[in-house]
């Protein structure tokens, strides 16, 4: 068994690769962080229906959701870097061409989701390469601690870019959320190119599968392994109940908090604070409690906050319990991408990481699709009283299919 004692939260950072590695996806993660923030708040104010609100959560997460098994498959098969630079310059033009529509003055909403629809596929390829190269860049030791350290970086992004851009769009307007958007690709481009920190597996003597044969073992793997079915369905359950949120975040800075779009980036900014704070403690978390344990007391935290937010407790209290959701947020999808990270042997990895996140952003873009309708029937409070109330059940789920335990995964080549 490898020497966990000698592992930490910031330990992975020593290895230069995957410090590179992790400020690429951070300036990746800021420049959609923004983009997020300007295309919702257009949204709501070229449309204010909670259905269309909720599509730009759906138009981001969906292409995941349609995507991630063949990125994953891309991934174990292809140069990283490389996929990943693509990915980066590809996402860059999306968002360069959005803010050349809004400049315009050409933005409809089908734009916004149209162009936030092509964003979350470059995400859909981006994100595989980084899961999968993580097993290469650190000791086996240290894998959940820099699975820990992506997602917290995700989540430093999640916490600053929105605030970011709800001041940018507040001061400057939607377009030039969108300039900074586009800079914030540029630069990630920019490190892959002159770092290129990541790379390809090495193949050995074994014949490189075709892409559908890739993606069809994945597959083959994720349905055979029953801690990786395990996974998939709580990931799914989780996200599903917990959409909410993340997709009507623009209608309860409106309605419920009286606010615009600093207010809203205010609102995201404290999720994404206290998922910083979630991932930045996940190593002395998992080292006390069992990963079944973690997803239950983050689902409890997470339900609760949805609760109080519901009752229209005012923009300050909103904000604390938010923090405290958000840091049960990131609790949970860590334990998710861990476990399957862990259950997983090395040459599906991307493929297993890949299908997680397939079910991850399915469950936001589907609930958050499901939840604007819930808003349009009966109101934003009513809709996120709701949410918070199926995440409060969803531990029961865990009395059926337990999360595996780390500690009981199998040594991996």
């Amino acid at each position: 068994m490898p020497d966990r004692s000698r592992a930490s939260t910031f330990s992975p950072f020593v290895h230069s690769a995957f410090l590179w590695m992790w400020l690429t996806s951070l300036s990746s993660n800021l420049a959609t962080a923004v983009q997020s923030v300007g295309a919702s708040w257009a949204m709501t104010e070229l449309s204010g229906r909670g259905e269309m609100v909720a599509l730009i959560q759906t138009a981001a997460s969906l292409p995941v959701m349609l995507f991630a098994l063949v990125g994953g498959a891309v991934a174990d098969l292809h140069d990283r870097a490389r996929v990943m630079l693509v990915c980066q310059l590809a996402m860059g033009a999306a968002a360069a061409l959005l803010a050349l529509v809004a400049f315009r003055g050409t933005a409809t909403p089908w734009t916004l989701i149209g162009l936030t629809f092509a964003l979350g596929i470059g995400l859909a390829f981006y994100n595989p390469c980084v899961q999968a190269s993580i097993g290469r860049l650190v000791p086996r030791a240290e894998v959940a601690g820099a699975v820990g350290l992506q997602i917290l970086g995700f989540n430093v992004a999640r916490s600053l870019g929105p605030a970011l851009g709800g001041a940018i769009v507040a001061g400057a307007g939607a377009p030039i959320a969108f300039v900074v958007t586009a800079a914030g690709y540029l630069g990630a481009a920019i490190v892959l190119l002159v770092r290129r920190p990541v790379g390809r597996d090495p193949a050995g003597a074994v014949p490189r599968p075709s892409l559908t044969e890739a993606i069809g073992a994945g597959l083959r793997y994720a349905a055979g392994a029953p801690e990786v079915r395990t996974v998939l369905l709580r990931a799914a359950a989780f996200t599903l109940a917990g959409s909410a949120a993340w997709g009507l975040m623009p209608l309860v800075a409106r309605d419920l908090v009286g606010g615009g779009p600093r207010q809203l980036g205010l609102l995201l900014g404290a999720l994404g604070l206290g998922a910083v704070i979630g991932a930045g403690a996940s190593h002395a978390v998992r080292a006390r409690f069992s990963a079944e344990t973690i997803i239950r007391g983050a689902g409890l935290l997470y339900g609760l906050a949805c609760l109080v937010v519901a009752l229209k407790p005012g923009l300050a209290a909103s904000l604390v319990v938010l923090v405290i959701a958000g840091a049960g947020w990131v609790q949970a999808l860590s334990g998710f991408s861990v476990t399957g990270q862990l259950w997983s042997p090395r040459p599906v990895v991307g493929r297993v990481a890949a299908t997680i996140n397939m079910v991850v952003y399915g469950g936001l873009a589907l609930g958050s699709w499901a939840w604007g309708h819930v808003v349009d029937a009966a109101g934003i409070a009513p809709a996120l009283a709701a949410s918070g109330t199926a995440m409060l059940l969803l531990p029961l789920l865990g009395l059926a299919y337990p999360l595996p335990r780390h500690e009981d995964a199998p040594e991996q080549p």
